[in-house]
């Protein structure tokens, strides 16, 4: 089930405040603010960034008057962002989307993980991607890139191999003895679901994205 994502004419100001957060600009599609901003309003980060591209242009009559009455002033945009978010309702899902369809797909992936302390879905999917670039026996915490990964994400090492591990018994091509269960092996399976049978380059290309998310 698919959601019809509510935006309105209000949502234009968090997100010309977040563009003129500097240094000004477009900010990466799952930059961390960026990504705080779509849990908030509940809109995909990509939907976001097509939304920023349209501050940056000018696209519209509505979007030019709210540049002309905010860009230079960034306190009184800091007031009516404030105001907004005082508002009942203003970025609460039950409320805004009352009645409307919801699949909550990318609000998942960053959210913690039941049972597992600092982990989000998302970190399964960077490892799931270097898993694939990968051979069995380098999928250990002395090679460099396990150990790098682990630092951008600021987690143990360990974290990274138990899920490389859950991995392999997940992967049909290797059906390696099943790893301890418990949520780590949960988790692991349902991005397996999701992302084990993508195009490997689509794959790479998102976990690219992702890693801004960490910087």
């Amino acid at each position: 089930m698919t959601r019809t994502y509510h935006w309105t004419d209000e949502h234009w100001l968090p997100l010309m405040q977040l563009y003129l957060r500097k240094p000004a600009g477009l900010k990466p599609v799952y930059s961390r603010p960026m990504v705080d901003l779509a849990l908030e309003l509940h809109i995909p980060p990509r939907e976001l960034f097509a939304r920023m591209c349209a501050v940056a242009n000018l696209s519209t009559p509505l979007v030019e008057r709210l540049w002309r009455k905010y860009a230079s002033a960034p306190r009184r945009l800091a007031r009516a962002v404030a105001l907004l978010r005082g508002m009942r309702g203003f970025g609460n899902a039950g409320e805004f989307y009352r009645g409307v369809a919801v699949s909550e797909t990318f609000e998942r992936d960053f959210r913690p993980i039941g049972g597992l302390d600092g982990v989000i879905p998302v970190m399964l999917v960077l490892t799931l991607d270097l898993y694939f670039r990968l051979a069995p026996p380098t999928m250990v915490a002395q090679t460099p890139e396990v150990a790098a990964l682990a630092r951008l994400m600021r987690v143990d090492v360990q974290l990274v191999v138990d899920a490389m591990a859950a991995f392999r018994h997940l992967d049909p091509y290797l059906r390696k003895p099943a790893p301890p269960a418990g949520p780590l092996l949960d988790a692991c399976r349902d991005v397996w679901r999701r992302y084990g049978g993508a195009d490997l380059q689509e794959l790479a290309s998102y976990a690219g994205q992702l890693k801004e998310y960490f910087r």
